[in-house]
């Protein structure tokens, strides 16, 4: 009985020892993570991919899949060289942004030869492993940058034969195409053979590029626009554009240009093109009397003369970082000179400087008119007349009725230029003569804020 009492403990102890194990082992393999989600790999011979996908959330094998690729074009590092455009181009910090974002996407799209190495999902996630051989990348890359270089040689030479005919729109449209075709290679040594010298094919491209902007020609004649009441305030320009590299030089026909000043009712900008001359006759009129420094400006149209179907984003910032001539040509308005003749009464007596026409003497002299004191020295003839009347008394208080006319007239033709009238502006106060003060006060802020803007505008 003994003996069967200590067996029966020793039999209980060597169950819970089986059971134990036996709980150990059922234990998942697949439920403990592989060494490469422990610890990320690293290779000499591979670029490695790790990505994550939320379980939680749709597509998550798609997502993890995603973000192990974007792993791979991030370790594909890219190595400023320092004879790339990157560096060489003026105003190179335009492209900063736009070669980031054009090699970033131009590497995930043509990675190939990439394997799925392995994979391993948690309760919660699902990773994946990608690799990708350095040197077969490698091999690929050297394989498209070859393509990539034949056809930017042959774009810039399609440029070179455009400029040495004269087609400027041609020439800089093959050149963009150059560039665009070796945007993944931008900061990398892309030495090639060029008439029989080594050059580095973009930087080549690209300084061809800015000697077509920097060799366009624009010239206005005359070289000032003036306008006077002579011309009616018109002036035509005759605007030449021509294209010249130092040996030769070419009309530009059909150069679309942007043409720009300030006009009496905001500023002016007009897309105009030569003709098949290369040239451009422009008519300016109504351009601002009081705007200090008002020129035309004439600058070639970028814009337009690039292709809508080539990529925006670096061909603005390709474009932008061009020279770009411009011509100007100072405008200069001269306003007529002007006898003012005036018949002022309030309440049938004279009013003298308390009147409309010392308001309109002040305005039109402030706004670039010129008065004379002769008629014959005079082109416009400023006839105005002012009368007030009485209108009644009440209640201790007086008022007056102005009645006003006035009428620009050329002097030699005695034609009305421009005329307008004021009836009855009323005036109030203790008096009648008062009222009728009042009343010439009040037209005269009528004259200030409308007649006068109102006569410029009719002698333009």
């Amino acid at each position: 009985m003994i003996r069967a009492a200590l067996l029966i403990p020793l039999f209980m102890l060597g169950c819970k020892g089986q059971q134990q194990v036996q709980d150990t082992e059922s234990v998942p393999v697949a439920a403990q993570p592989p060494e490469w989600v422990r610890s990320r790999p690293v290779s000499s011979a591979y670029y490695i991919g790790i990505g994550i996908g939320n379980k939680a959330k749709a597509e998550a094998t798609e997502t993890a899949r995603k973000n192990a690729l974007d792993q791979l074009a991030q370790e594909i590092s890219v190595r400023v060289e320092g004879n790339s455009i990157l560096f060489t181009a003026d105003g190179r910090n335009r492209f900063d942004e736009t070669f980031t974002s054009t090699i970033k996407t131009t590497t995930q799209e043509q990675l190939e030869g990439y394997e799925l190495v392995d994979s391993w999902d948690s309760p919660t996630e699902h990773w994946v492993y990608y690799r990708l051989s350095k040197s077969e990348h490698a091999r690929l890359k050297a394989q498209r940058k070859a393509a990539a270089i034949g056809t930017a040689l042959d774009h810039h030479q399609r440029s070179i034969a455009g400029a040495a005919s004269g087609d400027l729109r041609t020439a800089m449209d093959q050149d963009l195409r150059a560039l665009i075709a070796m945007k993944a290679y931008w900061g990398e040594n892309d030495l090639v053979d060029l008439n029989g010298k080594q050059v580095p094919l973009v930087n080549e491209v690209f300084g061809h590029l800015q000697g077509l902007s920097a060799g366009i020609r624009i010239s206005v004649l005359p070289d000032r626009c003036e306008l006077d009441y002579d011309n009616h305030f018109k002036r035509e320009l005759l605007i030449t554009a021509t294209w010249g590299d130092g040996k030769n030089t070419n009309d530009l026909p059909q150069l679309p240009l942007r043409i720009g000043y300030a006009g009496l009712d905001g500023s002016v900008s007009e897309a105009k093109s030569t003709d098949g001359e290369g040239r451009l006759r422009l008519s300016v009129q109504r351009a601002s009397v009081s705007q200090s420094g008002n020129e035309v400006l004439v600058r070639p149209d970028m814009d337009a003369l690039v292709s809508k179907e080539l990529e925006p984003a670096i061909v603005t910032a390709l474009i932008g970082s061009l020279t770009v001539p411009q011509a100007r040509a100072p405008i200069t308005v001269r306003l007529p000179r002007v006898l003012l003749k005036a018949q002022e009464s309030n309440l049938g007596v004279a009013v003298g400087d308390a009147g409309i026409a010392a308001i309109m003497r002040e305005e039109l002299t402030r706004s670039g008119f010129r008065l004379v004191e002769r008629e014959a020295d005079a082109e416009v003839l400023l006839v105005l007349n002012a009368a007030t009347r009485p209108g009644g008394e009440a209640n201790g208080f007086a008022t007056a009725y102005l009645d006003l006319t006035y009428s620009f007239q050329d002097r030699k033709t005695k034609d009305i230029i421009f005329q307008g009238a004021k009836q009855s502006v009323k005036g109030i106060q203790l008096s009648p003569e008062k009222a009728g003060l009042d009343a010439f006060k009040k037209a005269g802020q009528e004259v200030r804020r409308e007649m006068v803007p109102g006569i410029i505008s009719a002698f333009q």
